[in-house]
């Protein structure tokens, strides 16, 4: 059948419309060369470079990074994926007192930095500690005449790295069990399964998928750490590429154990992967409908309620009302003009970064959406793959490229001008800044093409019927009705920079701290009450976001808005 006029013009008109945001896919492609370079770099000068002192390392400690760092991953991923998928399950398909809050507080520990956790527990657990001294007043005991776990240990490290990471598992199990289809649940029913048959043999499977993604998420952030690890004194790759660069002075060691570590981290994915298989698991129906909400009684009630509260409690609560006590009795003694100063750097930071990271995810995403070809979604994947890489890795792979180009640029104006313009980028807030959206553009860039996706494409063609252009589009159309997304993109940057430690302590500009690095500093020192002020103000920061998220949750299941009218 030929097309008609009318039709022919309006495709021709839709395909200009998309034309004109061709070139976006060259500024994609520019992005994922330029945030890939620091990986890049580290990977080429570790195959190229020889280091002084790598023979010794291998024959002394790189077994030990190598054990160490595995049984820290596999204990956070056993700790994770228990809390975060019981929890998750209890808060949306049962009943019981309280779950309604605590849908939204199991969250909260997201907002504490795992190292201010170690700051913490190390504190009040430790022989001067306020817990160690009660044991002693009442069973009338002496120092080393009764039995305490050591907290500044491996497991000391996988308890608190779980505690602050399980809600990466919550959030998205939850929002799997949210999502799931009434039907199958009520077939479990009939077959005889309580909630936790239908949990182990339906739910489970569905939500499997989601469970392992959140897992990785964890995991990640477990390769990443460097605070809890270095404070606690465990021996991981992560504390070796910092030892091998500020006390040895071996750059290409540092280079070569970030190597490393990159393929700790590919061997999670691989594995990661070869877990799902060809396993699919799809929706038998699109018809949804509120899930059962099975009715606990009894001790049912009472354990379903200690399986929630455990995590808050040790997660956030007690470690918040920690913070805020030492905060109040035994503060930093410089809160004044140099803790203003100290905040003034850390949201100064965060908020340049939130802005630009949440702008170059709106064009990636955008033009994604104008020109969904080959190239540009390879460019948006690759762009993203920084927040796989810890930040010491990125460090490390940045401060080179940029030092080659200062010097190149410091030699021509030399020999142009006969002017010295030394370090424009190295050691930078520039620097510092690129440094951060390496790490956590793909934050961003994953809410905001949430968001995106949700908007019809009937929405541009409208805005084409009224002479709107791609850009007039997008600033006066797609940006308006995403705004919550792009909101939700920004905060999460915002509060991740707020937490960063270990680029900011090797990419920031000399006699520039923030929060983070005031807190790092103070408790390396011993000084953990002092440390309490700054790591007390980068969780209170947190916590907004967090409840935005939850909120996002809570909206996530299909027919919601339907059920609400």
């Amino acid at each position: 059948m030929a097309q008609s006029p009318i039709a022919a013009e309006s495709k021709a008109s839709a395909l200009r419309f998309k034309n004109k945001f061709r070139f976006m896919t060259w500024f994609a492609l520019f992005i994922a060369a330029l945030f890939t370079m620091p990986i890049l770099n580290v990977v080429g000068s570790a195959l190229t470079t020889e280091s002084d002192i790598w023979d010794h390392l291998v024959e002394t400690v790189l077994t030990d990074y190598l054990i160490n760092t595995f049984l820290l991953a596999i204990g956070v991923a056993v700790l994770v994926s228990i809390i975060g998928t019981g929890t998750a399950w209890l808060v949306t398909m049962c009943r019981f007192p309280g779950h309604k809050i605590f849908e939204w507080a199991l969250i909260l520990p997201l907002a504490v930095p795992a190292y201010v956790m170690a700051y913490t527990y190390t504190d009040f657990l430790q022989v001067s500690g306020p817990l160690q001294g009660l044991i002693r007043d009442i069973f009338d005991v002496q120092f080393r005449e009764y039995w305490f776990p050591e907290i500044r240990s491996l497991p000391g490290a996988i308890l608190m790295l779980s505690l602050v990471l399980y809600p990466y598992v919550y959030m998205l199990s939850r929002a799997a069990f949210l999502e799931q289809s009434i039907c199958a649940l009520e077939v479990s029913r009939t077959l005889g399964c309580g909630p936790w048959g239908s949990f182990f043999r339906v739910a489970l499977p569905l939500a499997r998928p989601a469970i392992i993604a959140g897992t990785s998420l964890a995991l990640m952030e477990t390769l990443a750490d460097f605070g809890t690890v270095s404070f606690f004194g465990v021996q991981t790759f992560t504390t070796g590429i910092m030892n091998a660069w500020t006390n040895m002075g071996d750059l290409p060691a540092a280079r070569q154990l970030a190597t490393y570590l990159l393929v700790f981290i590919l061997t999670v994915f691989i594995l990661e992967k070869v877990s799902r298989g060809n396993a699919r698991y799809h929706h038998s129906t699109n018809r949804y409908q509120n899930l059962p909400g099975y009715q606990l009684k009894g001790f049912g009630n009472f354990w379903a309620v200690m399986a929630c509260i455990t995590p808050l409690f040790f997660g956030f609560i007690l470690p918040a009302l920690l913070l805020l006590d030492m905060s109040i009795t035994l503060g930093d003694q410089q809160f004044g003009t140099k803790f203003i100063k100290l905040a003034f750097n850390s949201f100064t930071i965060a908020l340049v970064t939130a802005v630009v990271a949440v702008s170059i995810a709106i064009l990636l995403a955008y033009t994604n959406r104008m020109q969904p070809n080959i190239l540009s979604k390879a460019a948006s994947r690759i762009a993203s793959m920084g927040y796989a890489v810890p930040g010491t890795v990125v460090a490390i792979g940045t401060l080179f490229p940029l030092a080659v180009l200062d010097n190149t640029i410091d030699a021509w104006m030399r020999d142009t001008f006969d002017i010295s313009t030394g370090l424009l980028l190295t050691g930078s807030i520039t620097a510092l800044v690129f440094a951060y959206l390496v790490r956590f553009l793909a934050v961003s860039l994953n809410a905001v093409e949430t968001g995106l996706g949700k908007i019809r494409p009937s929405m541009e063609d409208a805005s084409r019927t009224l002479g709107h252009g791609p850009f007039k589009t997008l600033k006066h159309v797609h940006v308006p009705i995403m705004s919550g997304s792009i909101l939700t993109a920004g905060l999460v940057v915002f509060v991740d920079v707020m937490k960063e430690l270990p680029a900011t302590l090797v990419m920031r500009p000399f006699n520039f701290d923030t929060l983070a690095t005031q807190a790092y500093n103070l408790a390396s020192d011993e000084r953990l009450s002092e440390s309490s002020t700054a790591s007390l103000t980068i969780v209170l920061v947190g916590i907004l976001p967090l409840i935005l998220l939850t909120r996002a949750i809570s909206k996530s299941r299909a027919g919601s808005s339907a059920q609400e009218m």
